[in-house]
C-alpha cells in the first residue's frame, strides 16, 4: 500500500515511512531545515516594524494614563514614572516635595528606604524628563549643582549621601529646600 507524501512532512517523517515500507518521493518530502526556514519567513512576514510597534505602544499608554490612579501623569509618560506612582499608591514610596530657589515646587517620588544620595537622582531623573518634554537646556552638570546647592530639610542640611532620609525625620509629603551653599572665608 503506498501512500503519498506531503509537502509539509519533515525528513524524519520521511524516514520512518521508508522504514515501514512505504515508497517516499524524496523531491517532495522537506528536510526539516526547509521547514524552520520557511516558518521564520512566515513570523518575518507577520512582525510589524519598530515604528508601528512603538505607536502602538504610546497609544497603550496613553490608554493606561486615563485611569484615575495614573491620571496625574504627563502625556509622554515612561514606565519608571508608571511604577513610582503605582508604588506610591500601594505605600512603597513617598513624594517629597523640593522646593526651587526660584519657588517651584518638584514632586520627587523616592522609595520609603531612600538614602539622600537616592533623592538626589531623583532629582536629576526628574529634571532631565522635564527638560526633554520642554525642550529646555540640553545638558545640567549635576557636580556643579550639588557642589554650589545642598539640600535642606527644617534648617538641617543633608550632607550625608549614605543617611536615610527617615534619619532625617523626612517623612511622605515633607518639603526639602534647595539652599545655595555659603562660602566659608
Amino acid at each position: 500500500m503506498e501512500q503519498e507524501q506531503t509537502p509539509s512532512m519533515s525528513s524524519a517523517a520521511a524516514a520512518a515511512a521508508g522504514a515501514e515500507g512505504q515508497s517516499v518521493n524524496p523531491v517532495e518530502a522537506e528536510t526539516e531545515t526547509d521547514v524552520v526556514i520557511s516558518n521564520e519567513e512566515e513570523e518575518d512576514e507577520d512582525a510589524l516594524p519598530h515604528s508601528e510597534i512603538l505607536d502602538m505602544f504610546e497609544e497603550g499608554l496613553a490608554q493606561l494614563v486615563q485611569d484615575p490612579l495614573l491620571c496625574d501623569l504627563p502625556i509622554k509618560v515612561t514606565l519608571e514614572e508608571i511604577n513610582s506612582q503605582i508604588a506610591l499608591e500601594y505605600g512603597q514610596a513617598m513624594t517629597v516635595k523640593v522646593l526651587k530657589a526660584d519657588g517651584e515646587v518638584m514632586p520627587i517620588v523616592v522609595v520609603q528606604n531612600a538614602t539622600v544620595l537616592d533623592l538626589k537622582k531623583a532629582i536629576c531623573r526628574f529634571m532631565e524628563l522635564k527638560q526633554q518634554r520642554e525642550g529646555g537646556v540640553k545638558h545640567v552638570s549635576w557636580r556643579y549643582v550639588w557642589r554650589t546647592y545642598h539640600l535642606v530639610f527644617q534648617g538641617e542640611k543633608l550632607e550625608d549621601d549614605k543617611a536615610r532620609l527617615k534619619d532625617y525625620g523626612i517623612r511622605n509629603r515633607d518639603e526639602v529646600t534647595f539652599m545655595k551653599r555659603v562660602k566659608k572665608k
